[in-house]
């Protein structure tokens, strides 16, 4: 018997919509997601918007923009050069006259005829998408939760846009900083999320790269990594501020530098030991994101044996995942269920 692993909607549905849209998040709650994921950064008046970065050169048409040519200029985000224009420089009245792109137009082609269609969402309005959705669904039936991700929190900051003070506000004018709210918050780096602890009720969620370390910890001259944050010390570190991980999916079952899938890590075994959840990311149906011994075919592009790769992870006891493709998880998830029996949903985590 097993319990129910969560399906979050990855930006909404990128693999078939432009990511962070409404037509993407429309679709995601279409095919059965449980949650809808929007990544927020800051504009220069305050406001959270959804980008999955805060350079929008790439995932919006802004270059075609005469008037924002003034406003290119290169910035160290993390630690990274990055030339671009930047959600901070921009008013909301100003990113509202841009329009989306898509960000992988190589593997995602089909995402190309919807570029310049849709505007950039502000945070309270994918609260709008998902209240509207639990008003469709009556009071009786299960809500479609939210999973926000709040992005580079050490460099808004510095520059005078403090995202917890941002988000709070939000969730608190919109009644959902509440013990029982259908929220998560998780981020990249840890001591915002320590920060957070004692403002809300609401379940915390530490991110992990499969490399590299958080912003925070790696600004203030700590060696920890995230490779470093999975030992069973750490994680019984986060369990005091947080309710569960969010580990790349390489950190719970390997990969051999031929992306050939090897064995389960133990992950899931320490983390729930220690009362974490783990929610896994990125699920994807493309070849470029698969294993070798799941890809179709030689084109990057086409679909692979997804459902393959989703099976092995909820049989290693992941309790969620962030897929681009809804629809195939859902149906992973539905597969597995009935071949190991269902227990009902996942333990609600603890505030």
């Amino acid at each position: 018997m097993t319990s129910v692993p969560i399906v979050i909607a990855h930006r909404g549905v990128p693999g078939s919509r432009l990511e962070h849209t409404r037509p993407s998040y429309m679709l995601g709650i279409a095919e059965g997601a449980d949650y809808i994921e929007p990544d927020v950064v800051a504009t220069r008046d305050g406001v959270l918007v959804v980008r999955h970065e805060n350079e929008i050169g790439g995932t919006t048409d802004v270059a075609g923009h005469p008037e924002f040519a003034h406003l290119h200029t290169t910035k160290f985000i993390d630690g990274v050069a990055l030339n671009g224009w930047f959600t901070e420089d921009f008013t909301l009245a100003e990113l509202k006259t841009l329009r989306t792109l898509e960000r992988l137009p190589q593997l995602r082609p089909q995402n190309l005829p919807l570029g310049g269609t849709e505007p950039i969402l502000t945070l309270d309005e994918v609260i709008d998408i998902a209240e509207a959705e639990n008003a469709r669904r009556g009071p009786g039936a299960e809500p479609l939760g939210l999973y926000v991700e709040t992005k580079h929190p050490t460099y808004f900051r510095s520059i005078g846009h403090d995202l917890n003070d941002l988000l709070i506000e939000v969730l608190e004018r919109r009644g959902l900083n509440h013990a029982g709210a259908k929220v998560f918050i998780q981020s990249m780096e840890t001591a915002n999320l320590r920060a957070l602890r004692d403002r809300t009720p609401l379940p915390l969620v530490q991110l992990m790269e499969r490399k590299g370390a958080p912003y925070d910890l790696a600004a203030t001259y700590d060696p920890r990594d995230y490779p470093a944050l999975t030992a069973p010390a750490e994680l019984a570190r986060i369990a005091e501020y947080a309710q569960g991980i969010g580990p790349n999916k390489s950190l719970v079952i390997a990969r051999a530098p031929d992306h050939t899938l090897l064995d389960e890590s133990g992950l899931v075994h320490d983390a729930h030991e220690a009362g974490l959840l783990v929610h896994i990311w990125t699920m994807r149906d493309e070849n470029n994101f698969l294993p070798k011994q799941m890809r179709v075919g030689e084109d990057k592009a086409d679909p692979g044996d997804a459902t393959a790769e989703l099976l092995a992870f909820f049989a290693a006891g992941v309790d969620g995942v962030f897929s681009d493709f809804t629809r195939t998880a859902v149906a992973a998830r539905a597969a597995h269920l009935s071949s190991a029996g269902s227990t009902g949903p996942a333990e609600s985590p603890r505030a």
